[in-house]
């Protein structure tokens, strides 16, 4: 999806033709392209408004105006019938151009590198066919957009596309550096770091109520009785797990909530505490723990590290599976859901489904996410069922959210505001954890709060982390992130399913680099207002190939210990 500017436009009272051409640019355009709505010019004394602008790196800019109603075109010129039934008479192309010139002019009087780019001006009627053998000497058929083209997959970006390249005014392609240009232009940004905070705020509040509303989801699926919930980073994939274990349990079923990492068991059993009794399912937490304490045998003391692999990836699985078969029924399930599926092994969906009273058809919902495969495992549940595909971000700010989904193949939909820019320290692995610890301080500075700050590194613990959890235990290092009262300092393998307004992402190796691309994407997901990336900008763009590369190019340079 291109960026948009702005991300919610304020849309016409009177017709809907705006927004129709805007929403199939949304859909057609690729992500490096920029979409402007409603863009407003002053020129000396002259006042002009650009409908549409779409800027396109490689091909250049176009300026739409976008007419409803009913237009026609005689010897006298253009006319437009408004809903009353007059006529009145109008000049979308010379209205249009003339804007078009204006902005040009403007940026070539600023040094701009866009302001010399091929633009083009194009008219777009969505509510009427044109005939294909139209042609007016101001406006040629190829640079009008009508009803045919919105129906056309990638009909209307087509014909931006095309009219660039026929008829576009400019000496060369729009080059990225050119786009960045306008772009920081246009936007014109005015934003002190107090007051980002408070848009911030203002953000998380909108998304949480977004990520509620996803509850007709699990409406349009509630006569299914096992069903597999895919979707990316930040869809709302917890908090559905979370709603479908409380209904099945408000149902009268007896429920399990399970997932595989600790500290998001840790968040689902703190947020089932809160409800009424009625609602709680029978068991939350760890799908290992369930095994143990059913009766499993704890790990053998002084194993050696292949024997403990062994026992959390195969043994304590089939004994789980061996427990259930021998519990009574009334200690079994009638359904199970569970969060972050992608963590599950092979062996641990046939256990998994004996602790149901009825394995074959018994209540099985699963949320995951296949990019977020930190572990070398494969599971996939028994589902036959295609996945029902959560496409919209509801975490992240438009920026965050378009730079980690340029790791992943799968369509990302930022439902997100417009935030602040993605900063990126760029230093070696090695000098990583002592710039992420001049970013946090920094922030701090700036206003943030440091319980709404978290620290992830990707390769070894931060010293904070490993001394917390020496000194205090698991128990207590989860109970200081959820009481948000400091900077949290951990690990995006442990971070999974989990969230901060403000994340320093800390590229200080990885364990595993065939899954590397895995852990930026993971990582940078957890950011909801502000992603600060930290380690070698050129290592990045490499794992995230072509997309990364040019999202970062949109990314603030930032030198935290500087600020």
């Amino acid at each position: 999806m291109p960026h948009l500017i702005p991300s919610e436009p304020l849309w016409p009272d009177d017709s809907g033709a705006e927004r129709a051409v805007w929403q199939a640019l949304v859909e057609q355009l690729p992500d490096e392209a920029v979409l402007f709505h409603g863009l407003r010019l002053q020129d000396g004394p002259y006042e002009h408004e650009i409908d549409l602008l779409v800027a396109w790196p490689g091909f250049g800019m176009a300026a739409i105006e976008v007419k409803g109603g009913h237009v026609t075109h005689d010897g006298d010129g253009w006319h437009q019938a408004s809903r009353e039934g007059s006529r009145h008479r109008i000049d979308p192309v010379r209205q249009v151009q003339g804007a078009r010139h204006a902005l040009q002019n403007l940026l070539r009087e600023r040094g701009l590198a866009a302001g010399y780019a091929r633009a083009a001006h194009l008219v777009a009627l969505p509510f009427q066919y044109l005939p294909p053998e139209w042609d007016a000497l101001d406006l040629p058929r190829p640079m009008a957009v009508d009803r045919a083209d919105l129906e056309r997959t990638y009909g209307v970006a087509e014909r931006v596309r095309s009219a660039i390249a026929q008829f576009g005014d400019g000496l060369s392609p729009l080059e990225d550096g050119g786009l960045a240009a306008l772009t920081d232009l246009v936007e014109a940004r005015l934003m002190p770091a107090v007051d980002a905070v408070a848009a911030a705020a203002a953000h998380e509040v909108r998304l949480e109520q977004l990520t509620q509303d996803q509850r007709s989801i699990l409406d349009l699926l509630r006569h299914q009785r096992r069903v597999r919930i895919v979707g990316a980073a930040g869809s709302g994939k917890t908090w559905l797990a979370l709603e479908q274990a409380r209904r099945r349990a408000r149902a009268g079923d007896r429920v399990g909530l399970l997932c595989y990492s600790r500290g998001l068991g840790h968040y689902l059993q703190r947020v089932v505490s809160g409800w009424p009794p009625k609602d709680r399912p029978a068991y939350v937490g760890l799908f290992h723990d369930l095994a143990v304490a059913w009766g499993a045998p704890e790990p053998p003391a002084g194993a050696t590290m292949e024997a403990r692999s062994a026992y959390y990836e195969t043994d304590l699985p089939e004994a789980l599976g061996h427990l259930g078969e021998q519990r009574p029924p009334a200690d079994l399930f009638d359904s199970v859901v569970v969060d972050e599926a992608q963590d599950f092994g092979e062996v641990w969906w046939p256990a998994l489904t004996r602790c149901l009273r009825d394995p074959d058809d018994g209540g099985l919902f699963v949320f995951m996410d296949d990019d977020q495969a930190l572990f070398p495992r494969d599971g996939r549940p028994p589902i036959a069922l295609p996945p029902f595909v959560l496409e919209e971000n509801l975490r992240s700010t438009r920026q965050i959210a378009q730079t980690f989904g340029a790791l992943t193949a799968t369509r990302v939909q930022p439902r997100g505001l417009d935030g602040a820019p993605v900063r990126v320290v760029d230093v070696p692995h090695t000098d990583a954890v002592d710039a992420a610890d001049d970013a946090v301080v920094a922030l701090l500075e700036e206003g943030w709060d440091p319980g709404h700050v978290a620290l992830l590194t990707t390769g070894s613990r931060h010293p904070e982390q490993r001394n917390t959890i020496e000194v205090a235990g698991y128990d207590e290092y989860w109970s200081d992130f959820f009481a948000a009262t400091d900077v949290f300092y951990g690990h995006v393998l442990n971070f999974k399913g989990l969230e901060r307004s403000v994340v320093v992402l800390t590229i200080n190796g990885f364990q595993n680099t065939e899954r590397a691309r895995s852990m930026l994407y993971t990582g940078m997901s957890r950011a909801k207002s502000l992603l600060v990336v930290v380690g070698p900008r050129a290592e990045i763009e490499r794992i995230g190939g072509e997309g990364v590369r040019r999202r970062l190019k949109k990314a603030e340079p930032w030198n935290a210990s500087l600020s």
